[in-house]
């Protein structure tokens, strides 16, 4: 029975590794849990799971459930305790969204623990120093994007294989195709409503202006040592394709199902076995066209910004990320517009000092850093 350390149990995708849990409980047991604020959800999964070590980072909400926990469960709250759930188990499920995501990975490194990693950040942010700490230890990533899981199956669950390309999918999001004058009038909603996946708020948003791809082409920069001349991003807008591996002689493999992040999160834990995952096969008779469209720089801002800060490199990703996060949420209150998001992050990533990547601290420094510079940008537009 493989143990596992779920750190972001209650947003979408911890959701989804309790589903496969459940499902295959025989192979699967949850060790420990972490949680960020949602304190009812994540007491009925502290019920439902019993692990042996929980932990609500919100102090707030975890006063508010310290008094309900079930016997035999250590609970505690608090960052510090939420790292410390890293060390229960085999595996650690990597699942938190944002750059607090990085800690726990960095953790798990440390603590000598395989990642299965659904946290675009930690290579985003830190992909040269988690990387490098990777190999030093000898660990391995399961990638979890669905992607990326594409990607590593694609390339018989090795990072390290030989490829004439990466050949990344996108959706395109719900406004492929606007002029920039029609997407001045996209609202929140509109923005959360994603045409062929469900996900939680940040990485719809991400999806809606392309972001999430240029972060994927950055990951995969890292994850499959390779180089952006390698690496294709283009958009398929059914999903069914997830994304696609070129080798040296023009063969082209590629993995297809319904959109589903159950697959790569169940493969993450039992690669290279595969069992049932309760998903349709998809029925080709019926399936109908599959479209192929170009991905554009130039139609998509925040994708043209996550190439730009991966061709300037060192800290930059870092803090294209984290003006990233505070103009999603500005969005998401209200407080700017759509195309200002992409306005935001590229005033921040432009008046960001290059540092060099030396450790965790650079990265915290050069995330506040960009946050404060987005929130001072985000202000001058609300004035």
């Amino acid at each position: 029975m493989k143990e596992i350390a779920l750190i972001g149990s209650t947003g979408s995708i911890g959701k989804q590794v309790c589903s496969v849990v459940r499902r295959h409980a025989d192979k699967f047991k949850i060790k420990s849990m972490v949680a960020n604020a949602s304190a009812e959800a994540f007491l009925r999964q502290i019920w439902e799971f019993k692990p042996e070590y929980a932990v609500m980072v919100d102090e707030t909400a975890g006063l508010s459930i310290a008094d309900k926990i079930p016997d035999g469960v250590t609970f505690r709250y608090g960052k510090d305790a939420g790292l410390d759930a890293i060390g229960y188990g085999d595996v650690a499920f990597v699942a938190a969204t944002g750059f607090a995501g990085l800690a726990y990975s960095l953790k798990a490194i440390e603590l000598k623990k395989n990642i299965a990693l659904a946290n675009k950040e930690t290579l985003v942010c830190g992909g040269e120093l988690v990387m490098r700490k990777l190999q030093e230890a000898g660990l391995c990533i399961m990638p979890v994007d669905s992607e990326h899981s594409a990607l590593w199956q694609a390339l018989s669950f090795r990072t390290d294989a030989e490829f004439d390309k990466l050949i990344i999918t996108a959706s395109g999001g719900p406004f492929y195709g606007w002029s920039r004058e029609r997407l001045q009038s996209v609202t929140p909603a509109s923005a959360l409503k994603h045409p062929t996946w469900q996900m939680g708020a940040k990485i719809t948003i991400d999806s809606a202006t392309l972001l999430n791809k240029g972060f994927e082409v950055i990951e995969a920069k890292w994850l499959y040592n390779t180089t952006l001349d390698k690496i294709q991003a283009i958009v398929q807008p059914e999903s069914i394709i997830h994304s696609m591996v070129q080798f040296a002689d023009g063969g082209i493999l590629a993995q297809m199902s319904y959109p589903t992040m159950e697959l790569p999160i169940q493969l993450a834990l039992t690669y290279p076995e595969r069992f049932d995952c309760d998903l349709q096969p998809i029925d080709f008779a019926k399936l109908g066209n599959i479209r192929f469209l170009p991905l554009n720089r130039t139609d998509f801002p925040c994708f043209d910004l996550a190439l730009k800060a991966l061709g300037l490199g060192d800290n930059y990703p870092c803090a294209l990320n984290g003006a990233g996060e505070v103009a999603v949420r500005a969005f998401l209150d209200g407080r700017i517009g759509f195309l200002q998001i992409a306005e935001t992050m590229e005033n921040a990533l432009f008046k960001t000092e290059r540092l060099a990547v030396k450790d965790y601290q650079t990265l915290c420094e050069t995330d506040a850093r960009a946050r404060a510079l987005a929130k001072e940008y985000v202000a001058t537009i609300k004035e």
